[in-house]
C-alpha cells in the first residue's frame, strides 16, 4: 500500500498520491498490462477515457536515480513519476515529511500546468521509476481528453424542516450541550459562538431517544437539516462513499462518538447530502438543533444593528411619512459603504441617486468651492445627507468630501427604495395615516424590467433533442433544435421531484425571474420556460465553446495572464449588469462560465441568484468560493460576488482556489484566517496579488467595487493598465482563445454522458401551486 503525504492529501496535488493497487514482487515487470493496471489507480488518469490508457502506458519511460534529488521544491515541474523500485524522501524545506515506496506516485499536476513544486523528492539509495513528461502528455493529445467533474454548489434552505418544542433541561444537561458546542472545533472555527449564542442554542434544543441499531443519519440522505449532541450511549460513523464532503465528527478521534460528542454540524450551515452513516451502537439519547433556529440565532446581531439603524432613520425629516414597518424594512436595506480621506462621496451638480447616514468619520460640506460646515458621525449619533435624492433625481446642492482618515456610511439608493416601498413622493402625499405601501420582502422584491411580449413564441413540442451538454444535481442540459427554423438552443430540465424534496421551490422560481430580468452579452439569455408534469425547463442561449473549467484544464491555460484578464473582465461586466438590477449571483466558478463559438465569456446558471435589497441570510454557493460572511451566517449583500471574483482570479492564475482544502470545514477555517495568510505563487505576484487581496477583504464594505468609484475601481486597477474596456464590452476585442466549433450542432466541447444524469425523483403534486407561474410558453 502506498503512503499519501500528510501535508497534502487533496486530489490532484503536486506532491504524492496514494495507490491502493496490490503490489506483488513482480508488479513492475515491464509489461503494458501491468502498467495499465497501475496507471488506472492514479486519480488524474481516471479522468481519461479507458481507450487512451494504452497510449499512456506506452509513453512511460524508465529512469534511475541514485541518492539524488528527483524534483526540487520551488522548481517548475513538467514530469510525473511512479516509483517502480526503491524509496524516496519527501522534504519541505529541510524537514522530512514522509517516505515514498514502490507504487507511490508524485508530480501529477505537472502534466497539467507549469507551477512550482511544493516539495523536494529525493531518492534514498537506488530508485527506479516510470516517468512521463508534460510535453509527451500534450503531444499524445491526452490532456485534451481529460474529463473534469464539476464542483457542486450547496444550498441552505430551511423549508419543511420538522422542529419540535424545546425539552426542559437540568443544569448538568445544559453544561453538556454547552461544552459540546465549545468542543466542536469545526463550528467554533467558522462561526462566533459566544456565551449568549450558546445559551440560545441550548434553549431551543430538544431531546430524542435513539434505540440501538437506529441509523440517525444515512450517507447520501437529502434530509440533512439537523446537528446532534450525544447525551448518552454511543454512535458508530460509517463512510462508504469515496467523496466525503463533511469533516470527521468533532470530539471523536475514532469512528465511535460517545456522550458529549457531536456530529452533523455542516447541516447547520447549508443543505448538502449527508457524507456518512451514523448508527446507534447502544440505546442512546441525543440533543437536536435544527438549521432554521440556528440561522435565526446567528442573525440576531444583525437584527440588533437594524434596530439601531431604525433610530437614525427616525431623525430624517424627509422620511417622516413612512410608517413604522416601512422604516423597519428600509433599515434592513441599508448597505455599508466605506471611504478614505480625500474621497468625494458626491459632487455639487451631480445627479442625486443615494441617501447616506454617516456612522463613523468626518465629512466636509463644500458649496461653490467653499467649505461651509462639517458633519461628524458616530454609531450612536449618525449624521445624514443626500436625503432629497430619495424624492427625485435632482442635482446635488453641495459636495461632500471625507476629511477624516476613514469614514463609514450606510446608504440606500433611490432604485432600491422604490423597489421596496414605492416612490417617496407618493408616500409623502399619502402620509402616515394613509393606506399601506407596496412593501416588499427585502430578500424577494418585485421583479421589474421584463418585456413579456417576447415570450410564448417557441413551443416545447417543436424542440428536438440532439445531444447532452451537461448534468447537475437537479437534471440535465441538452442541445435542442427547433423543428421549424432549425435554430438551436440549450434546454435545461429540472426534476420537480428533486426540487420539492430539497425544498428549493422558491429558489427555482427566483431563478426564473432573475433569468427573465437579465439582458447582457455576458450573461446567458433565456428564451422560454416550460412546465411539464415531472420537469421545469429553461430554454437558453447556446454557447458551444464549452465550459471555462474544462477548457482551462485541457488547454493548459492556468497562469496565462492574457486569458485570465479577459475572462475576469467578462465577469466584471456581468456582475455590473446583475447588480444594477439588485441581483446577487452567489455561485461564481469556472464551471459556471461558458465560451461562445468566438471565445467570448458568458455567465450561466442562475440557480442561486436572487433579487435582494440589503442583506440576505441563506448560506449557499460552492464551498471553495464561500465568503466569510456567508460562512458566519451573518447576512451577505451584493459584495459577496466581488469576493468570489477575487477567488476566480486567483484560481485562473494559479490553478487552484486560494482556500482549497481536503474538506469544506478546513476551507472555511482558511477563509476565516483571511487572504493575507494565503501563499501567492510567482504567477500571482504583483498587480494580480494586489487585485485579489482588494477583492477578498474580510469586511464586505472594503472590497474594491464596494468603495467609492464602484466597478470603475476594478477597471482602473493597475492589472488592467492599457486594457481596452470599450472594445471588450462591444465584443470587438480579439478573443485570446477561439474554440473549435464546426456547426451550431457541434457538442464536441462538452463531455457529459448519459451515465452522468442524476437519478429522477418522482413528483407528486401537493396542490400548493408553487410552480403555476413558471411557464412562459407551453
Amino acid at each position: 500500500m502506498g503512503t499519501a503525504c500528510s501535508v497534502c492529501r487533496r486530489e490532484g496535488s503536486d506532491l504524492v498520491g496514494e495507490c491502493s493497487f496490490p503490489q506483488p514482487t513482480n508488479f513492475f515487470q515491464n509489461t503494458t498490462q501491468q502498467r495499465l493496471d497501475f496507471l488506472a489507480q492514479v486519480k488524474l488518469f481516471q479522468r481519461l477515457p479507458e481507450d487512451q490508457h494504452n497510449l499512456l502506458a506506452s509513453a512511460c519511460e524508465e529512469v534511475v536515480y541514485q541518492d539524488e534529488v528527483i524534483i526540487k521544491q520551488g522548481d517548475h515541474g513538467h514530469e510525473f513519476f511512479v516509483i517502480k523500485d526503491g524509496k524516496a524522501e519527501v522534504l519541505i524545506g529541510q524537514t522530512k515529511q514522509v517516505t515514498l515506496k514502490t507504487g507511490d506516485y508524485f508530480g501529477e499536476n505537472a502534466l497539467l500546468r507549469d507551477e512550482p513544486r511544493t516539495a523536494t523528492i529525493k531518492a534514498v539509495g537506488r530508485l527506479k521509476a516510470l516517468k512521463i513528461t508534460r510535453d509527451q502528455f500534450v503531444e499524445l493529445g491526452l490532456r485534451e481528453k481529460l474529463d473534469f467533474p464539476q464542483r457542486k454548489a450547496v444550498g441552505g434552505n430551511v423549508q419543511n424542516i420538522v422542529v419540535k418544542d424545546p425539552t426542559p433541561k437540568t443544569e448538568s444537561q445544559r453544561v453538556l450541550i454547552s461544552n459540546a458546542l465549545k468542543a466542536n472545533e469545526n463550528l467554533q472555527s467558522v462561526v462566533d459562538l459566544d456565551i449568549p449564542r450558546i445559551k440560545a442554542i441550548c434553549d431551543i434544543a430538544w431531546q430524542e431517544a435513539v434505540p440501538k441499531g437506529t441509523k440517525l443519519i444515512t450517507e447520501g440522505d437529502l434530509n440533512a437539516d439537523y446537528f446532534y449532541i450525544v447525551q448518552s450511549g454511543s454512535f458508530n460513523v460509517i463512510v462508504e462513499g469515496k467523496d466525503s464532503v463533511e469533516a470527521k465528527p468533532a470530539g471523536s478521534s475514532s469512528a465511535r462518538i460517545g456522550p458529549g460528542g457531536s456530529f452533523g454540524e455542516l447541516a447547520l450551515l447549508y443543505f448538502a447530502p449527508r457524507a456518512a452513516t451514523v448508527q446507534a451502537a447502544d440505546d442512546s439519547s441525543v440533543w437536536i438543533i435544527d438549521r432554521g433556529n440556528f440561522k435565526r440565532i446567528m442573525a440576531k446581531s444583525s437584527d440588533e444593528r437594524e434596530a439601531e439603524y431604525l433610530k437614525h432613520l427616525d431623525k430624517v425629516d424627509v422620511l417622516s411619512p413612512l410608517k413604522k414597518e416601512e422604516k423597519a424594512a428600509l433599515a434592513k436595506c441599508l448597505t455599508e459603504v466605506s471611504f478614505v480621506k480625500g474621497d468625494v462621496i458626491f459632487k455639487q451638480g451631480d445627479e442625486g441617486d443615494s441617501f447616506y447616514l454617516l456612522v463613523d468619520g468626518t465629512v466636509e460640506v463644500v458649496k461653490d468651492e467653499k467649505a461651509t460646515s462639517r458633519l461628524q458621525g458616530a454609531p450612536d449619533k449618525a449624521r445624514f445627507f443626500g436625503e432629497r435624492a430619495l424624492l427625485k433625481n435632482e442635482p446635488r446642492a453641495a459636495t461632500i468630501k471625507v476629511v477624516s482618515p476613514s469614514a463609514r456610511t450606510l446608504m440606500v439608493d433611490k432604485q432600491s427604495f422604490d423597489m421596496l416601498l414605492g416612490p417617496l413622493e407618493e408616500l409623502k402625499k399619502r402620509g402616515k395615516s394613509g393606506p399601506g405601501s407596496k412593501l416588499q420582502d427585502g430578500e424577494a422584491p418585485g421583479v421589474t424590467g421584463i418585456d413579456k411580449s417576447r415570450f410564448g413564441k417557441i413551443k416545447r413540442k417543436d424542440l428536438k433533442v440532439l445531444g447532452l451538454l451537461g448534468c447537475g444535481g437537479f437534471g440535465a442540459v441538452e442541445l435542442v433544435e427547433h423543428s421549424k427554423d432549425q435554430s438551436t438552443y440549450a434546454l435545461k430540465a429540472l426534476s420537480k421531484g428533486f426540487v420539492v424534496k430539497s425544498g428549493m421551490q422558491k429558489s427555482v422560481m427566483s431563478e426564473k425571474n432573475v433569468q427573465l430580468m437579465c439582458d447582457s452579452s455576458f450573461v446567458i439569455k433565456v428564451f422560454e420556460t416550460f412546465n411539464s408534469p415531472e420537469h421545469l425547463y429553461f430554454l437558453l442561449e447556446l454557447a458551444l465553446g464549452g465550459e471555462l473549467y474544462a477548457t482551462y484544464h485541457r488547454k493548459g491555460l492556468f497562469g496565462k495572464e492574457v486569458h485570465g484578464k479577459f475572462y475576469v473582465a467578462g465577469v466584471v461586466i456581468a456582475f455590473d449588469h446583475l447588480h444594477s438590477k439588485k441581483i446577487v449571483f452567489r455561485d461564481l466558478k469556472p464551471e459556471n462560465l461558458l465560451l461562445s463559438e468566438l471565445g467570448h465569456i458568458k455567465l450561466t446558471d442562475m440557480g442561486l441568484a436572487k433579487v435582494i435589497l440589503g442583506k440576505t441570510f441563506t448560506t449557499c454557493g460552492t464551498p471553495d468560493y464561500f465568503a466569510p460572511e456567508l460562512i458566519a451566517s451573518s447576512g451577505h449583500t451584493l459584495a459577496v460576488d466581488w469576493w468570489t471574483l477575487g477567488v476566480l482570479t486567483y484560481e485562473l492564475m494559479s490553478g487552484n482556489p486560494p482556500f482549497e482544502s481536503a474538506n469544506p470545514m478546513q476551507t472555511y477555517q482558511k477563509v476565516k484566517r483571511g487572504i493575507d495568510k494565503v501563499l501567492f505563487p510567482p504567477k500571482c505576484k504583483g498587480t494580480i496579488e494586489d487585485l485579489v487581496k482588494k477583492l477578498c477583504r474580510h469586511d464586505p464594505s472594503q472590497r474594491l467595487p464596494m468603495k467609492s468609484g464602484g466597478v470603475s475601481n476594478v477597471k482602473e486597477h493597475s492589472w488592467y493598465k492599457d486594457f481596452d474596456w470599450k472594445a471588450f464590452e462591444n465584443l470587438t476585442m480579439e478573443t485570446p482563445y477561439r474554440p473549435a466549433v464546426k456547426s451550431k450542432k457541434d457538442i464536441a466541447n462538452f463531455s457529459a454522458k448519459d451515465a452522468d444524469r442524476p437519478p429522477q425523483v418522482a413528483y407528486k403534486d401537493d396542490k400548493s401551486g408553487w410552480d403555476k407561474d413558471f411557464a412562459t410558453s407551453d
